[in-house]
């Protein structure tokens, strides 16, 4: 996987994933998006399925009026989130919650690869501020 920063975006998965999202008038992929994570029945989740999880939770914030930092990657994104006009139910946040924790599990292959780099600390507080901005900050 390209990575270049800790950010949901940061990664070429996500990217693709973000890409894609031009194609949909509706929240149909970022709920697809997280019930593949939700429903997997793998024992490990899979790198990729979490980066683009992570995405889609990212949209999820920006959709509520609490981005994350914004740059040239996810203008794209911003756009798209402009022009929405789909609102966050509870049922989503519900799935973001259960997202959330199969990302941040032991069984997370994405989880694994941080925690075995330098930034894995960094990795950790990212997605704590990310949890905080879809679920409150009572949720992180």
């Amino acid at each position: 996987m390209g990575t270049w920063a800790l950010d949901a975006f940061g990664n070429d998965y996500a990217m693709d994933w973000a890409q894609d999202l031009h194609e949909y008038k509706t929240l149909e992929l970022v709920e697809t998006t997280l019930d593949n994570v939700i429903d997997s029945q793998q024992a490990e989740l899979e790198a990729p399925f979490a980066a683009e999880a992570l995405a889609a939770l990212e949209v999820i914030a920006r959709l509520q009026g609490k981005p994350g930092e914004n740059d040239p990657a996810t203008a794209d994104v911003d756009e798209w989130v402009a022009a929405c006009k789909k609102k966050v139910t509870p049922p989503l946040l519900e799935k973001a919650r259960l997202a959330f924790e199969r990302i941040m599990a032991e069984s997370s292959e994405l989880r694994q690869l941080w925690q075995d780099s330098e930034h894995y600390a960094d990795w950790q507080a990212d997605i704590a501020a990310l949890r905080a901005r879809v679920l409150g900050p009572d949720a992180a």
